[in-house]
Parts: structure tokens; C-alpha cells; sequence
């Protein structure tokens, strides 16, 4: 009989293939290899996930104005002449998409059905389940995790998160909204639910589906689809909406510690980097409040953003204790 290894010897291994995966692209025997290392037991994912989180850092970048391009929020593709693995494809296997550049926290959890998880402000948190799925927490976020038997659930009470599914034949993965319970059985997808905002889901990877399993109004997502629920709880579901590669890496750049923009309002913008900061950006000038902003940026720096803002609109930029002054 094969002996089971220890958590902390899965550790150790993952750590390892965090290490090799820092000094350049995999080949091709060693992807097979790491493929068949996280195949041979479930936890080994979720220890990947966590052994990357922890050595990560972030990329700073920015961008602004008519000449930003959506392709540089997608990784280019490898020659396929290179028979190669990047770390960016290894976190594909795993379903972790990109790991958050702000704090991330990485947490693995027992099933303690009264106790929420909570992210504050600027935090984004990397949450493993112990039967190795994971969910990563964007700022102000909160949900409650309710393991069972039969299901295995989570009710996001407010805030962002980004779902990463291992399968489980035997209970289904459940996330909670209001009046139409979220079902996947694999995959990844972000659900977002913001005060004042109606439910925004995301797929990413694989699918998901909403409403009563087995019933002619439940609706089925695959990967780069959309779906607003509707505020009515008992209004029918509208058809998703698919969306395009590069607005999905948009939309999920979050977990890299970035805010991106494609044509939004100025004041819009501002009102989104204050969920990640105490430093608020206020804009005395109507005219330039409603100026179209296009670009990527790190979340944790709105005076950055100020002095980007600034120059492409001749603007003028102070910093007054934690208020970012933008005028003209």
C-alpha cells in the first residue's frame, strides 16, 4: 500500500515547482511531469496555488489614452515551434487565472458554517476550501462557506470573488444569490455583488448554471460569457451576453492588483479606485469628469492615476492630505 504523503511534504514539492517555474518556461517532459504530479492527488492544486500566491510579485503598469491597446492585457501566445510551459499556462491547469498583486492573503479553511471570511479595504485574499477549490476575495468582500455531505455551498454576502472548482462527483459546488442559486460543477467564474449594483456573473473557464437544476428556465454559461440578474428576484433570467478574450482579462484584472478602464466616465473611475483606497479623487470640473478613460492601472495608486489623468487632459493635479484634487 502507497503511503499518503503529508501535507507538508505536498508543500515542499509545490514550493519546488514554484521555483523551477521562476527560472523559465517548463519543457515539454517537465509539463508532463508537473500534469501528472497535480493529478495524483487533489490537494496538490490547492498547495500549488498557495506556494505561488506566497511568491508572486506584482508587475506595476499603466496605460491611458486612444492609443492603449486590449491585447497587451492578454499573455502572447508561445511559438508553437517551442514546446514549452509557461507559468502562466501552469496556473491554467490549476484554475487560478492570475494571483492578486495587492495583499494577498492565502488562507486554507476548515467548515465553520457561522464564520464569514472578510477582506478590507485594498486587501485581496486567496482562500483555499479543503477540498482543494479555491475563491480569491477582492477588496471589501465577504462570504460564508457551508460544507456538507451532500453540497458543498458558499454565500457571497457582498463584495467580489473569483471561483476556482475542483470537481466533485458527489456534491455539487453551489454558490448562494438572491432567488437563483449558481451551480458548477468545474471551472472558474467571478460573481460580483456590490451595494446598489444588481448581481454580475462571469465565466471564465468551464460553466456554470443558474435557477432550479433540471428546469426549462435554468440557464447554462460557458467560458466568456456575462449575466446581470435581474433586481426582481422572480423575473426571468435574461439571455448572457459573450464577450470577447480581452474584455474578460479587463474585467478579472483585479487579481493582479489592477484596475482596467475602457471608455468609462472619469467620475466612474474615481468612484472604483475608492474601493481600493483611503485616498479619494475628486474632480471640481464637470467637463472633465466626463472625460473617457481607457487605459490599466495599479489600484493601489490613485495619485499615480491623478498625474496620468492629468497630463492626458490637461488637467491639474494636487494631492491634499487623502484627496486627490483634479481640476482645470
Amino acid at each position: 500500500m502507497t503511503e499518503r504523503e503529508s501535507s507538508r511534504y505536498i508543500d515542499a514539492t509545490a514550493a519546488d515547482w514554484i521555483a523551477r517555474l521562476d527560472r523559465g518556461p517548463l519543457s515539454q517532459e517537465e509539463a508532463q511531469a508537473l500534469e501528472a504530479w497535480l493529478d495524483g492527488d487533489p490537494r496538490r492544486r490547492g498547495a500549488l496555488l498557495r506556494a505561488d500566491a506566497l511568491s508572486l510579485l506584482s508587475e506595476s503598469a499603466g496605460a491611458l489614452g486612444s492609443q492603449f491597446d486590449p491585447a497587451h492585457f492578454a499573455p502572447p501566445a508561445p511559438p508553437p515551434s517551442v514546446p514549452t510551459v509557461s507559468r502562466r499556462k501552469l496556473l491554467a491547469w490549476t484554475g487560478a487565472g492570475g494571483l492578486a498583486a495587492a495583499s494577498i492573503g492565502v488562507l486554507a479553511i476548515g467548515i465553520q458554517p457561522a464564520a464569514a471570511i472578510t477582506t478590507g479595504l485594498g486587501e485581496v485574499r486567496l482562500v483555499t476550501l479543503d477540498d482543494g477549490s479555491t475563491v480569491m476575495l477582492n477588496t471589501q468582500s465577504s462570504m460564508r462557506v457551508r460544507y456538507g455531505d451532500r453540497v458543498r455551498r458558499v454565500e457571497l454576502l457582498y463584495g467580489e470573488a473569483y471561483f476556482t472548482v475542483v470537481p466533485d462527483q458527489r456534491r455539487p459546488f453551489v454558490v448562494d444569490l438572491p432567488g437563483q442559486p449558481l451551480r458548477a460543477a468545474r471551472g472558474t467564474f467571478r460573481v460580483r455583488k456590490l451595494e446598489g449594483k444588481p448581481v454580475d456573473i462571469l465565466v471564465d473557464q468551464g460553466g456554470v448554471s443558474l435557477g432550479a437544476a433540471g428546469t426549462a428556465d435554468a440557464v447554462f454559461l460557458r467560458p466568456n460569457m456575462r449575466l446581470t440578474l435581474p433586481e426582481a428576484a422572480s423575473a426571468p433570467l435574461p439571455a448572457p451576453e459573450t464577450l470577447s478574450a480581452d474584455h474578460v482579462s479587463r474585467a478579472l484584472a483585479w487579481r493582479e492588483g489592477k484596475i482596467a478602464f475602457e471608455g468609462e466616465r472619469l467620475d466612474e473611475a474615481a468612484a472604483e479606485f475608492a474601493r481600493y483606497s483611503k485616498t479619494r479623487i475628486e474632480i471640481r470640473d464637470p467637463a472633465l469628469a466626463s472625460e473617457p478613460v481607457t487605459g490599466l492601472f495599479a489600484a493601489s495608486d490613485p495619485a499615480g492615476f491623478g498625474r496620468a489623468v492629468a497630463s492626458v487632459f490637461d488637467a491639474r493635479v494636487e494631492q491634499q492630505g487623502d484627496a486627490v484634487i483634479l481640476t482645470r
